[in-house]
C-alpha cells in the first residue's frame, strides 16, 4: 500500500492560518467520531518501508480490496511528517472508504514547489479556514486547529472537525495502551465492516466479540507481531466476556490435531460451572436450562478441522466422569490402532451448549485418546488423529507451529491456529478478490486471547515459513526494497542492545537507512551529500552505546541509533572532504581522533568537535590520494598515506617517522600492514614494501596499471583484469568489470570476495584460492560479511537490483 499521504498537498498555506475552538490536547481528540479503523505510527518513514517490504502484505497486494485503497491513497508519498500520525478510516453512507490524517503541524511536512499536476484553492466561510487540494486529479481537504494539522479525503468529515466533541471515554483508554516504538499501532472497532471475521466459526464475528481491538504491531519483511488487548463494556453482549472469572489454561488441543489438518481452535477455563454460567447470560438462557453432564469435567474444548469436516476435542480433567457421562453412548464400531471407536447419539449437544463458540452438528462417532475426547462426523477422520497422534505428526511436533510458538502464551483462553487454506478463507470473508492468493509459505499462523480483568489480551503471529538450509547452500535471507535507488555498498554495524548486527545503506537522495536483521527499516535520515567510503562506530561517552560515525563531502556526522545527531555534530565544513574519514583509537581507550582530509591538508579532530593542537602535519606535496591509516608496530603508531608520488608515514604528532628511502609514482590502492611492512603499490603495479627503518623492497608481481591490492598481516591478495591471486595462487575469473577484492577473517578462516558488476556475480574463495561451494550467488556490488544473529552460520549483504539490497545466509 502506497502509504498515506497525497493528503495534504496545500498544508504549508495553512500555518499561519487558525481556527477558533476548544483547545484538544491529544491526537485522537480529532479523530472522527466514526473512525473504524485508527493507526499510529510515530515513525512513518519506517511504516511505508515495511509495507513495501513486508512479503505478507506484497501477498495480500494483489486482493481488489487492497487494491482499492491504495487507489484511494494514491500519491500520499509526499508525505514527511517528523511526529505521531494518526491515519483513520472510516466508511461513508456510499460506503465508500474514506480517510483522516491527524499529525502536529511542520514545516518541513512536505514541499509542493516540485509536484505537477497540483492546484490549490482556500475556502473560508464560517469561520473556517480550509484548503481544497487537487493532485493528479485527487482531492482532498485540510485544515490546522491548535497546532494540528487535520486533513481529510472528505469534506463533511473535515467540516466535522471544527465542531468539539468529547471523545469517547473507552476509546482513549484503549488509545493510552498504545506504544510509541513500535512499527504501527491500531485500534479496531468491532462493529467495523472493514472486519468480519476472525475465525471459521461463523457465530464468531468481531462485531459481537469485543467492542475494541487495541493493538501493536512489530513488522519486519518475514512477520507480523501484534500484541494488544481486547476490550468490551456490555458484559452481557460481548463475547470475549464469557470468559470473566476464569484463568486460562494451557492449550493443548495441538498436541492432538493432525499435522495435515487445516488447523484447530481451542478454548479453556479453569472452571466449567462459572464458564457455562457466563455462557448461559450470553446465550440469554432460562433459570431452567439443563447443562450437559459430559461437559462438568473439562477445562477444554476445542474444533480440528479438515476440509468440510470437523472433529471437536473435550480435555478432561477427570476421564473416569467424563466416561460415565457417555455411558449409553458404548456400542462399539470398531477399534483402530487398539483405540476403539463408538457410537455417539448426541449431535447438537455441542451446538446446543457451546454456542456461539461450536456450530458443527454432526458428531456421529467418537473415541478417548489419553485425556482427549474426540468427536466426529465420520471415522476417518478418528483414524487420521489416532494415527498423527501416536506417529508424532501432529501440529505440535512440526517446526512451523515451534516457530511461531514463541510469540505466543502457552495459556490462553482462545486460541485459534490455522494453515494456508485456512486462513485465506477467513481472508476472502473479509476482503474482496482474495481467492487466489498464494500464501503456502505460511503454514501456520496463530490468534490468541488471553481473559483478564475486564479485558483480555491479544497476540497474534503471521510469519512466513523458514526451511531448513541445506548444508554447504547460500540461502536467501532477505531481500530489502527501498523506494530510491541505492547509492553505496551496504554494511553491517554492530546493535549495542542485542550485539547482532544491522545494515546501513544510502540512496540517491542521499537518505540514510538503518534496517534490523529481520529487514524491519528502523529509521531513515536524510544527509547532506553522500557517505565517502565505509561507516565507523565509535563509543563517544564510553557507556557501551555504539554511534555511526563518517563524512559526506561537508559534513562529519556522528549519529545515535535511534538516527538523531550527536552534539556537537553534524560538523560542516566550506572546503571539500575529499577522501572518507579516518577514526583511530591509538590505545583502545575510546580517545577518539578524528581525521578528515581536504586535498593535500589533514586536520584531526577529538569526539568533541575540536582541533588537536598536537597534531602539528600541515600539508602534503600534492593531494592525499587515499584514506590516512592508523598502524601498531610494537609500542609505536604509525599514520600512512599517499600523494602521487611520496609516501607518507608518521607518528601520533603529525611529524615524519619514517621516511621511506625510495622515489615512486603510486597507484590509488590503500597502504597495508603487511609482515610488519608498509605495503602498497606503484602506478606501474609493482608491489612495494617499507620497513620502518625507511628500507624499501619493490617487487614485480606482473600487475597492470589497473589492479587492486589488499592483504592481512600475513595474506596478500591482488587482482588483475581477470587474474585473482592469493597467496600466489592464481585463479582465472570471466572477464568482466570486478570490484576491489576484500577479504574477511573470521573464525580463524580466511575468505576472500570480489563482485563482478557486469555479470552481476558475488565470487567467494577461501585461502587456498579455491572457490566456496554454490557461488557465485547474484549481487551487485562489494560485500561485508558477519555473522548477523545468534546462529551459527555466517551472512552476508549486497546490492541486489537497483533499489534493493539481499542477505544470503552460508550453510
Amino acid at each position: 500500500m502506497k502509504p498515506y499521504a497525497i493528503i495534504f498537498i496545500a498544508v504549508l498555506t495553512l500555518f499561519n492560518c487558525s481556527n477558533p475552538t476548544k483547545k484538544r490536547t491529544e491526537l485522537i481528540d480529532f479523530a472522527p467520531k466514526n473512525s473504524d479503523i485508527i493507526i499510529k505510527t510515530s515513525n512513518f518513514e519506517s511504516l511505508k518501508n515495511t509495507i513495501n517490504n513486508n512479503h505478507f502484505l506484497k501477498t495480500l497486494s494483489k486482493s481488489k480490496t487492497y487494491l482499492s485503497l491504495e487507489e484511494t491513497l494514491k500519491n500520499t508519498s509526499v508525505l514527511k511528517p517528523n511526529n505521531t500520525a494518526l491515519i483513520c478510516f472510516s466508511k461513508d453512507k456510499n460506503d465508500s472508504i474514506q480517510y483522516s490524517f491527524i499529525t502536529k503541524q511542520d514545516s518541513t511536512l512536505f514541499k509542493t514547489d516540485s509536484l505537477k499536476n497540483y492546484t490549490k484553492e482556500t475556502l473560508t466561510y464560517k469561520n473556517k479556514t480550509i484548503v481544497k487540494s487537487t493532485l493528479n486529479n485527487n482531492v482532498f481537504y485540510s485544515t490546522v486547529i491548535d497546532s494540528v494539522l487535520f486533513a481529510s479525503s472528505s469534506k463533511p468529515i473535515i467540516d466535522a472537525v471544527f465542531n468539539t466533541f468529547k471523545t469517547n471515554t473507552n476509546l482513549k483508554k484503549v488509545y493510552s495502551t498504545l506504544s510509541d516504538n513500535k512499527t504501527c499501532s491500531v485500534i479496531l472497532k468491532a462493529d467495523t465492516t472493514f472486519v468480519n471475521h476472525f475465525s471459521l466459526e461463523p457465530k464468531l464475528n468481531l462485531k459481537t466479540f469485543t467492542n475494541y481491538l487495541a493493538f501493536d504491531v512489530d513488522a519486519s519483511q518475514n512477520e507480523i507481531i501484534i500484541n494488544g488487548i481486547a476490550k468490551a463494556t456490555d458484559s452481557l453482549k460481548s463475547t470475549i466476556n464469557i470468559f470473566k472469572g476464569t484463568i486460562a489454561q494451557e492449550n493443548k488441543i495441538q498436541t492432538i490435531a493432525p499435522a495435515n489438518s487445516d488447523g484447530f481452535m481451542s478454548v479453556t477455563f479453569n472452571d466449567f460451572k462459572t464458564f457455562e454460567t457466563n455462557l448461559t447470560k450470553y446465550n440469554k438462557k432460562d433459570s431452567t436450562y439443563a447443562s450437559a453432564n459430559l461437559l462438568k469435567d473439562i477445562i477444554e474444548f476445542g474444533i480440528i478441522y479438515e476440509g468440510e469436516n470437523q472433529a471437536i476435542v473435550l480435555n478432561s480433567i477427570d476421564n473416569i466422569a467424563t466416561k460415565d457421562a457417555l455411558s449409553n453412548n458404548k456400542k462399539e464400531v470398531e477399534t483402530y490402532r487398539e483405540v476403539t471407536i463408538f457410537d455417539f447419539d448426541d449431535s447438537l449437544l455441542f451446538t446446543k451448549h457451546l454456542h456461539p463458540f461450536v456450530s458443527f452438528n454432526k458428531a456421529n462417532v467418537y473415541c478417548v485418546i489419553d485425556t482427549f475426547f474426540v468427536f466426529a462426523e465420520t471415522k476417518e477422520m478418528l483414524h487420521n488423529i489416532i494415527a498423527s497422534y501416536q506417529n508424532k505428526t501432529t501440529i505440535n511436533d512440526r517446526d512451523y507451529f515451534n516457530n511461531i510458538k514463541t510469540h505466543l502464551s502457552d495459556e490462553a483462553s482462545m486460541l485459534m491456529v490455522y494453515n494456508s487454506h485456512a486462513f485465506n478463507s477467513i481472508l476472502s470473508s473479509n476482503l474482496t478478490g482474495t481467492t487466489n492468493l498464494n500464501l503456502n509459505d505460511y503454514k501456520a499462523t496463530a490468534l490468541q486471547f488471553i481473559y483478564d480483568t475486564n479485558f483480555a489480551h491479544v497476540n497474534g503471529v503471521i510469519k512466513k515459513n523458514k526451511t531448513n538450509a541445506t548444508q554447504n547452500t547460500v540461502s536467501e535471507e532477505l531481500n530489502i526494497t527501498l523506494e530510491k535507488a541505492i547509492l553505496n555498498t551496504p554494511q553491517f554495524v554492530t546493535n549495542h542492545i542485542t550485539k547482532e548486527k544491522e545494515i546501513v545503506v544510502q540512496d540517491v537522495n542521499n537518505n540514510l537507512y538503518l534496517i534490523s536483521n529481520k529487514g524491519k527499516i528502523l529509521w531513515k535520515k536524510q544527509l547532506s551529500g553522500p557517505v565517502l567510503g565505509t561507516i565507523n562506530q565509535i563509543d563517544i561517552y564510553k557507556n557501551g552505546r555504539l554511534q555511526l560515525c563518517f563524512s559526506t563531502p561537508n559534513n562529519v556526522y556522528v549519529i545515535d541509533r535511534n538516527g538523531n545527531n550527536v552534539a556537537p555534530f553534524p560538523m560542516k565544513f566550506n572546503e571539500a572532504i575529499t577522501q572518507p574519514l579516518s577514526v583511530f583509537d591509538y590505545d583502545k581507550k575510546k580517545n577518539y581522533r578524528l581525521l578528515v582530509t581536504q586535498g593535500k591538508n589533514i586536520l584531526m579532530y577529538n569526539v568533541k568537535a575540536q582541533i588537536v593542537n598536537g597534531f602539528t602535519f600541515k600539508a602534503a606535496n600534492g593531494p592525499i590520494i587515499n584514506q590516512p591509516e592508523h598502524f601498531r608496530i610494537g609500542s609505536k603508531d604509525y599514520i600512512s598515506f599517499k600523494t602521487q608520488n611520496k609516501l607518507y608515514i608518521l607518528d601520533r604528532t603529525g611529524k615524519h617517522r619514517v621516511t621511506p628511502k625510495t622515489n615512486n609514482l603510486y597507484s590509488n590502492q590503500p597502504v597495508f600492514l603487511y609482515k610488519n611492512t608498509f605495503t602498497t603499490t606503484t602506478n606501474t603495479g609493482n608491489l612495494l614494501n617499507v620497513k620502518t627503518n625507511g628500507n624499501v623492497g619493490i617487487q614485480n608481481l606482473n600487475l597492470n596499471e589497473k589492479h587492486y591490492l589488499a592483504t592481512t598481516s600475513k595474506t596478500l591478495v591482488t587482482l588483475t583484469e581477470n587474474k585473482l591471486n592469493i597467496k600466489n595462487k592464481t585463479t582465472e575469473l570471466d572477464f568482466g568489470n570486478y570490484t576491489a577484492p576484500q577479504i574477511f577473517y573470521i573464525n580463524d578462516k580466511i575468505y576472500v570476495t570480489v563482485t563482478d558488476t557486469q555479470s552481476h556475480k558475488v565470487y567467494m574463495f577461501d585461502s587456498q584460492s579455491k572457490i566456496l561451494p554454490n557461488f557465485p550467488v547474484y549481487g551487485n556490488s562489494k560485500i561485508t560479511l558477519s555473522n548477523i544473529d545468534k546462529d551459527a552460520p555466517l551472512e552476508f549483504v549486497t546490492k541486489g537490483d537497483t533499489n534493493s539490497i539481499i542477505i544470503y545466509q552460508i550453510n
